[in-house]
């Protein structure tokens, strides 16, 4: 969640303390024909508007991020550390946390298809002893928060050494479905086999679990890497052909990545949501009229081939959560114009509209002036507020919503959580 986004900008989204360089520009910049919003009835409307407020907190546990602290503690040690993170989350009047669960096609539950995560023991594959998922849910249901599973379908590793891999990890039984890029492994998203087996991977947590949503982030395809080519070359000459050129095949496979896990969620479990927290840039104005008035040195359709908007036109998703990240103000992406671009186009579509906000960088001396301000986030709720299909925040991450940088989340929950809310659920 904390990667860099151009030279001009701060962080975009993303997983934990990992950097992901968002810098340059797409291979396309012709414009997708997209439907027109889908009109959203009365029922849904009133529904929607008597919701309560959306408080959510990221648990990055990718390079043990937030949680836990470091590999190898014991499983007490590990579900002490967790029932203190929840209990923040209570003491700071939020309602949901976005638990990392699949950090690096490894899992936080036993799962039948990948090896235990390796932040848990320090060795994948390794059982800590107990069910940090299972426990993670019935803990978190238990303090009145909702329970979101934050899922990374494609990273495989942030290394590229396959045999650093546990022996029968998917990934090296299938060395075909990998490509290396920019220092990491990744699966190919061009390939179906691959789609089939994230999707099955993520959803067998649905299955075991009474979890409220699958959440994912804003790694798709990976971001850009200067002078580094992707190599998918292969795939697209067996399956590109149906496409004008690789940037469109490529938004196709995320697409279908899309829009048949938000099928698949629906057969196994209708009342759980599927929620994705993009990139807070759609496109900028001078590729696309329809873009935000921006100048990001990235965007998730040029980018990461991934076509936010039209998920939410197609109603393939329940809720988006951007990842504004940025101060008021700040030219290249100003938190005041990239809010009202998305409260527009979530209007009349039935899908929730949540904001990501950057706590991290509050009171960082590497960042501008602004986020030196305690209030500057207090702000950013303020004015929020002012636009209707804003329906609440969430905050990256956990570590600093209870370390509390220059006292910025102090200033939200006292200006802004007078009581608690609890959720919908």
């Amino acid at each position: 969640m904390t990667g860099a986004a151009g030279a001009a900008l701060g962080a975009g989204a993303g997983t934990g303390a990992e950097a992901a360089a968002a810098a340059g520009a797409g291979a396309e910049t012709a414009v997708g024909t997209a439907a027109a919003p889908r009109p959203e009835d009365a029922r849904a409307r009133q529904r929607r508007l008597r919701r309560p407020a959306f408080r959510g907190v990221w648990i990055a546990t990718v390079l043990n991020r937030d949680w836990p602290s470091r590999a190898g503690l014991t499983a007490e040690a590990q579900r002490a550390e967790l029932l203190a993170h929840l209990d923040t989350a209570v003491e700071r009047r939020l309602n949901a946390v976005l638990l990392q669960v699949r950090p690096t096609a490894d899992a936080l539950w036993p799962s039948p298809y990948e090896p235990w995560a390796e932040c848990l023991t320090g060795t994948q594959g390794r059982d800590p002893g107990w069910d940090p998922l299972g426990t993670a849910v019935t803990e978190a249901h238990a303090r009145g928060l909702e329970l979101h599973a934050w899922f990374n379908p494609y990273r495989v590793a942030t290394h590229t050494d396959p045999g650093r891999l546990v022996a029968d990890h998917p990934a090296r039984l299938h060395p075909e479905w990998v490509v290396p890029y920019g220092g990491r492994l990744y699966y190919n998203p061009g390939l179906p086999e691959v789609r089939r087996f994230v999707q099955h991977a993520m959803l067998d947590a649905l299955r075991r679990y009474d979890i409220d949503a699958v959440h994912w982030d804003d790694y798709f395809y990976p971001y850009p890497v200067a002078g580094e080519a992707f190599a998918d070359d292969e795939a697209y000459a067996r399956y590109g052909g149906d496409f004008p050129d690789k940037a469109s095949w490529r938004r196709n496979n995320t697409d279908l990545l899309v829009s048949e896990t938000a099928a698949l969620i629906k057969e196994i479990k209708p009342r759980a949501a599927f929620g994705v927290s993009p990139f807070g840039v759609w496109r900028n104005v001078a590729k696309d009229p329809e873009g935000s008035d921006t100048r990001a040195g990235a965007g998730s359709y040029d980018d990461l081939y991934a076509d936010t908007r039209k998920w939410i036109r197609e109603g393939w998703i329940d809720y988006v959560l951007p990842q504004l990240y940025w101060h008021i103000g700040l030219p290249a992406a100003d938190y005041a114009k990239l809010l009202p671009w998305w409260d527009a186009v979530v209007t009349g579509t039935g899908v929730d509209l949540y904001i990501g906000e950057a706590l991290y960088k509050a009171g960082d001396p590497a960042q501008p002036a602004a986020w030196q301000d305690p209030k500057e986030l207090s702000r950013h709720l303020e004015l929020a507020a002012t636009y209707a299909a804003v329906g609440g925040h969430c905050y990256f991450a956990v570590k600093e919503v209870a370390a509390d940088p220059i006292g910025a989340m102090t200033g939200v929950v006292a200006d802004h959580y007078p009581t608690r809310v609890l959720p919908a659920r």
